[in-house]
């Protein structure tokens, strides 16, 4: 008797090839289902607007440090796609930011506009004394699109406010525009 008993204790050791089955197939739904409510490129999008928004900050504080270092007159950047270039070559800015994944954005509009590493700029002098600027992008997340509605969703950096946000506008953002962004 006893040897039947160790013959039948090493028999049921172990699971059937169908518990394993089952078992892997219950875990690779849940993963399914975690994997949905946790939406990876959403998630992707968010990280490279946060960087998007850290960015136009930093680059419009180097446009308000620019302004002062020349004397109160936004002398760089100059017209053009290397407005950042010219930023880091007069020390207000230590590298040339790169937005990843840039959404599509068209650097148009009046007043000087720049287009380096896709983040736009816009000058408005018609206040001599009180020059103001916005620095601006696209933003690509659906969190930040859902604030907007049917207008389109920017991060902006408006120097008559010294801050930047999102702005909800169906045309970009315009230095005049800081009144509505930052309205109470």
């Amino acid at each position: 008797m006893s040897r039947f008993w160790i013959f039948n204790k090493k028999l049921s050791k172990g699971f059937t090839l169908i518990e394993l089955l089952i078992v892997i197939a219950v875990i690779g739904v849940l993963a399914a289902v975690v994997l949905v409510a946790i939406d990876p490129i959403e998630q992707l999008a968010r990280g490279r607007d946060t960087g998007r928004k850290s960015t136009n900050v930093e680059l419009g504080r180097a446009l308000e440090a620019n302004f002062t270092n020349s004397g109160g007159n936004y002398i760089v950047p100059g017209i053009g796609p290397n407005w950042t270039a010219d930023l880091q070559a007069a020390g207000d800015i230590k590298t040339i930011p790169t937005s990843p994944a840039v959404p599509a954005t068209l650097c148009t509009g009046g007043g000087e506009i720049g287009t380096g590493s896709q983040f736009c700029y816009k000058l408005d002098v018609s206040a001599p004394t009180n020059p103001r600027i916005v620095v601006y992008i696209k933003t690509e997340s659906k969190s930040e699109q859902a604030k907007c509605g049917a207008l389109l969703s920017w991060s902006a950096y408006l120097s008559a406010f010294g801050r930047g946000g999102t702005f909800c506008k169906a045309t970009e953002p315009a230095p005049s525009d800081a009144v509505t962004l930052f309205a109470p």
